[in-house]
């Protein structure tokens, strides 16, 4: 048997256990879960031994200088004290080494989230305005109309997640009705957004699908 034949076999036979979900959920499924979470866990902590671990930590405290061996001394106390988490008698060691890394991934985000998302959406809406690129009223008009959706879009959808409310008279909390109806055309555009990548996730799934049956086709030389 050749290689590719093999690998083709082994591909049509983990194909047809995920199929078997359309029957729901069973033991064939599983195993190819299993099998799919086992391998993808193994690459993960093979990559994260040989290119950070091993690489970053362990083979400078070997090989390194006196100075880099002392940088490393900090890092390397810190993932033993993780490693007591394992133990529940010993899990409050853990805790300087958890605050660390929640502490250092949520400014990271926030930063990623201000830099990456917040201030490229301002500036990208800020830019439908620019109108030095029209040449007649036609078109001025198209890029000022375009300006205004964009910005109706971006501010109704930031109000929508305004959830700031003042107890009425009857004793419910609501918010002002000026922002209810601002966060009601929000929730319009949070529709159509979620609509359109609905229909990319199912795009997706229905071209994954046709090419799983196309390998089908090929394996068993039906075209």
């Amino acid at each position: 048997m050749s290689p590719d034949l093999i690998a083709g076999i082994v591909a049509f036979l983990f194909t047809l256990l995920i199929f078997s979900y359309l029957i729901g959920d069973n033991p064939l499924f599983r195993i190819a879960v299993y099998i799919f979470v086992g391998v993808s866990a193994g690459y993960v902590a093979s990559v994260a031994w040989r290119q950070v671990i091993w690489s970053d930590l362990f083979f400078p405290l070997i090989m390194g200088t006196s100075a880099q061996k002392a940088l490393l001394t900090i890092p390397l106390i810190l993932s033993a004290l993780l490693l007591t988490k394992v133990s529940p008698r010993l899990t409050q060691l853990g805790m300087p080494t958890m605050a660390l890394l929640v502490g250092v991934s949520a400014a990271v985000a926030v930063g990623g989230a201000v830099s990456g998302t917040l201030f490229p959406q301002i500036g990208a809406t800020i830019n439908m305005f620019d109108v030095r690129s029209a040449t007649s009223a036609a078109e001025f008009f198209n890029i000022i109309l375009n300006g205004v959706w964009i910005l109706a879009g971006v501010t109704t959808t930031l109000v929508y997640f305004h959830f700031g409310a003042r107890t009425t008279k009857d004793g419910s909390v609501r918010r002002f009705s000026l922002i209810e109806l601002i966060a009601f055309i929000g929730s319009i555009f949070l529709a159509i957004t979620l609509g359109v990548l609905f229909a990319g996730v199912y795009s997706a799934a229905l071209t994954a699908l046709i090419d799983r049956l196309h390998f089908f086709g090929t394996l068993f030389g039906l075209h």
